[in-house]
């Protein structure tokens, strides 16, 4: 039998946790390393269709299991399932807030990894992430908001026309990942 109590969110914890431990909580929501894989794929390769997830997965993720875990990130509130507006048959899958959320823990993981596993490959996403420290974190959440949640924080300047030569945040990430992916390939 399960009891909710409200928590922090005005959300409800089910009593059937094996603890209320934030910690465990956290990881049930997550419940294997499949749900942070997809995350990833979605966050710093912006992969937002069920085939572009499955068949673009270093790890090779199953069918069967990909379809499961975005039912349950849709389920946790991490992500929503929508109509693609460019393909009446396809289905997007975008970051809610509180899945943009999950960038600064997977940056920590990144970073942590690349400290303590020597064998980790992702020097220069590593790297990218490090050099750009809070900076490129606050620009690639305010990127990833416009993109997933239509929401806009960049400041355009009233004098002249927003016309840029920086370098999304978002493209920097990928642009990192993507090589340190062509590498493992070679």
């Amino acid at each position: 039998m399960q009891h909710a109590t409200p928590n922090r969110s005005g959300g409800r914890v089910h009593k059937d946790h094996r603890s209320e431990c934030v910690i465990n909580l956290t990881v049930e929501i997550f419940g294997d390393q499949w749900s942070l894989l997809v995350i990833r794929d979605i966050i710093f390769m912006n992969r937002r269709h069920f085939r572009e997830l499955l068949t673009k997965s270093v790890e090779g993720i199953a069918s069967n299991i990909l379809a499961d875990r975005l039912q349950r990130l849709v389920q946790q509130g991490i992500i929503v399932k929508s109509q693609d507006p460019s393909h009446k048959q396809k289905a997007i899958y975008s970051l809610t807030d509180r899945g943009i959320e999950l960038l600064p823990l997977l940056m920590e993981m990144v970073a942590w990894g690349h400290k303590c596993l020597p064998a980790s490959r992702l020097r220069g996403l590593a790297q990218v992430l490090e050099e750009g420290g809070p900076k490129l974190r606050a620009e690639f959440m305010a990127e990833l908001r416009e993109t997933h949640l239509g929401k806009s924080s960049i400041k355009k300047s009233a004098r002249r026309p927003a016309r840029s030569t920086r370098i999304p945040a978002m493209q920097k990430v990928q642009a990192a990942f993507e090589a340190e992916l062509a590498k493992r390939k070679q």
